[in-house]
This record gives C-alpha cells, sequence and structure tokens, in this order.
C-alpha cells in the first residue's frame, strides 16, 4: 500500500479543504482510469466479463460501506438528484400526504419534494438550527406524514444529525425513512439497518473521492417495492443479458432502476477509491477526519474575529466547518472566499460564510500561514 503522501501528491502551492464539493481522487483511481482507457483504446471490451467483476466488487463495497445486508439492496444511478427523483416519482402519493425535511437541505433534497405539489403533497420544512435538531423533525410529523428525507450532515452549516434516533420514530410511526449520505458517505462510520433508513443517496464524487456521474442509491426490499418504475430498458430486467426473451419481469434487486449500459468508466474509478477505505479502514479514516475538523474548529474559535457555525459538540459535526467574520458582510464574505482560493486555499463560499471541508488524509497545519494573512488582511 502506498503512503498518504504518494496517493495524494497535491500541487505543493495548494491546501486542499474542499471535500464537501468535489474530492481529490486518489492516485490509484486515477491509474485504474488510465489502465481503463489504455484498454479500451487497445482491445475495446474483448474483456467485457471482467468489467462485469468490477462492478460485482464495486457494489459489494458499497454495501460494506453502509453496513447493508445484500448487494442487492444497491442500485448504481448517475446522481443523488436521480435517486430522490426515482423515490419522489415512484412512490403513489395521495392528496393530503405531506413530507418533513429541514430549512437547511441542499436544493436536491427540496427542490424534487417541492415539485410534488401538484399532486397535493405538502413539503414541511422544520427550523433545526436551535438546541434540538430532531425535535424540530419530529414534532411536524403526523398521521399523514408519508415520508421523512433529511441529509445526514447539513451542507452549509455541517450539522450532524442523529439517524438512528430519526429512523427509530419513522419506523415505529410507519413513515418512510430517507437519508442524503452524500456529506457522510466515506467521511464517516454508515449503518443503515442501524438507522432504519428505507433509501439511502448519495454520489461518489465528494468524500467517497470519486468521479462525478455516479450514485449509490440504497433501497430497502419492502421499501423498494413501494416504488413504481419510471425508466426501463435492458438492464434492469430480471434476465438482463437474454437479448431474445420476449417476455420479462423487472429485476428483484435494485438493478430494477438502472434501465441500461452502466457507467463503466465511473465503476473503475469508483471502485478503486473506495479500495482505499478498506486499506486503511473506516473507523481510521472517521478518526482522523474528527480530528482534522476539530483542528479548524479550534482556530477559528481562537480567533476573535470570526464565528463558527458548525457545532464543536461531539457527535454534532463530520467533516464540514464553516465560519463567518464577524465585521463581514455576504460581499465581503465573498471577497474573503476569493482571497482564500487566491491563497491557495480550496474552499467554498456556503450558508453565508467559509466553508472548510478537510478530508482524513489532509495536511491542515500547511493551512495556517496563508490562512492568518488572509484573514488579516480581510478588512
Amino acid at each position: 500500500m502506498k503512503t498518504l503522501a504518494e496517493e495524494f501528491p497535491l500541487r505543493s502551492d495548494l491546501v486542499y479543504l474542499n471535500h464537501a464539493a468535489v474530492g481529490v481522487w486518489p492516485r490509484r483511481t486515477a491509474e485504474a482510469v488510465k489502465a481503463f482507457a489504455e484498454e479500451n483504446m487497445r482491445q475495446g471490451a474483448a474483456d467485457y466479463p471482467q468489467w462485469m467483476k468490477v462492478e460485482r466488487e464495486l457494489r459489494m463495497r458499497l454495501k460494506r460501506l453502509l453496513a447493508a445486508s445484500s448487494a442487492d439492496d444497491i442500485a448504481l444511478v448517475k446522481n443523488t438528484s436521480e435517486a430522490l427523483s426515482l423515490i419522489a416519482y415512484g412512490l403513489d402519493w395521495q392528496p393530503g400526504d405531506n413530507i418533513v425535511s429541514s430549512n437547511q437541505e441542499f436544493p436536491s433534497n427540496r427542490i424534487v419534494w417541492e415539485s410534488l405539489q401538484g399532486k397535493g403533497v405538502e413539503l414541511r420544512l422544520a427550523d433545526i438550527s436551535g438546541d434540538g435538531p430532531e425535535t424540530a423533525l419530529l414534532s411536524i410529523c403526523d398521521e399523514r406524514t408519508r415520508l421523512l428525507t433529511i441529509s445526514s450532515v447539513q451542507y452549509g452549516t455541517g450539522l450532524c444529525m442523529d439517524l438512528n434516533l430519526l429512523g427509530r420514530f419513522c419506523h415505529d410511526h410507519g413513515i418512510l425513512f430517507c437519508v442524503d449520505a452524500i456529506q457522510s458517505l466515506g467521511a464517516l462510520q454508515f449503518d443503515v439497518e442501524a438507522c432504519h433508513a428505507d433509501f439511502v443517496v448519495a454520489d461518489g464524487h465528494k468524500w467517497m473521492l470519486g468521479p462525478e456521474g455516479l450514485a449509490v442509491f440504497y433501497s430497502g426490499p419492502e421499501a423498494r417495492e413501494q416504488l413504481k418504475l419510471l425508466q426501463y430498458g435492458w438492464h434492469m430486467v430480471e434476465r438482463a443479458g437474454d437479448f431474445d426473451a420476449s417476455d420479462w419481469a423487472p429485476a428483484a434487486a435494485a438493478r430494477r432502476f438502472e434501465p441500461g449500459s452502466p457507467n463503466m468508466l465511473g465503476i473503475h474509478a469508483l471502485n478503486a477509491s473506495l479500495s482505499l477505505f478498506e486499506d486503511i479502514g473506516m473507523e481510521t479514516v472517521e478518526s482522523l477526519l474528527l480530528d482534522r475538523a476539530g483542528t479548524l474548529m479550534r482556530w477559528v474559535e481562537e480567533n476573535p474575529d470570526l464565528e463558527l457555525m458548525t457545532p464543536v459538540q461531539s457527535g454534532r459535526y463530520a467533516g464540514i466547518v464553516t465560519f463567518r467574520h464577524r465585521q463581514l458582510d455576504s460581499v465581503g464574505h465573498a471577497d474573503l472566499y476569493r482571497r482564500l482560493m487566491k491563497a491557495g486555499i480550496v474552499c467554498a463560499n456556503r450558508a453565508g460564510g467559509i466553508r472548510l471541508s478537510p478530508h482524513f488524509y489532509t495536511d491542515v497545519n500547511a493551512f495556517m500561514p496563508g490562512w492568518e494573512q488572509v484573514i488579516s488582511s480581510s478588512l
């Protein structure tokens, strides 16, 4: 196994703190993509069975990452938005049904539910900015709540939700539970069965350090049967590959949500990225990541001009650290963001502040010289 420095040979003039947007590929992922491209150039799909083996391997890695009981519960889709749309338009809604979510969701986990308004479905958004975000969500559920959908980690503030508490409530009250895990898969350990999630969706290009254009869509067997199919093709049938058959039935597995040819380039890349997490172990990844996020939070708190927006309590933060400058408005924060980027600190302007998102391998100490200079000259 290569060292972390060998796996992540980033430019020396950059400190990459933007994994909550798009993650950095490990070297092994770049090498896997190069090898796949070389193979295509030299022999095309002559060894397609080997490609299918890599696809099966990726499903198994995702199964283990989610702590799911079966790889049959794993579908490979284009992105989080597609997976959420499969849920939103797969369920048989009745006028008067409602969906419960939060007022801090990324647009992907809001717009799709708002689009159901024409079906008479209400979207209820809880204010989760207080001390009890889970209580705020559960307090607006009622007998017509069909689904609760929440991000495991909020993209703006970095607030980490108690999924087990929410999932138990949904399980006990017959409410479907959907988790947008894009800001936690690859950052924190995840247990889909412990949190009673019916659906879990996440792109591979953030904390899983994979490419854009490939996402995981987990659906439990009972929940999966509640979804009408919206897309059809050769790949989603039970006997995929039997091209001469005139009769067909949807696959019993989550593959039923994959209508056509798989994204083999993305599959090879994400499979390589996830192999790194398995080599290191998610317990170690989580520990290292939380240590780096904690270091950044301490630096923010030590500066009297800055206000930390991310909660500091154990269990309430993951890899996102967001802060505001007390003396800057939105225009000033936009300028501060540009200054940080110019100094080689790759970050994001989110939630009215600056969002930093290191991963387990990030050398946060390299952040300090440029950070102190930019912050001190930001007024």
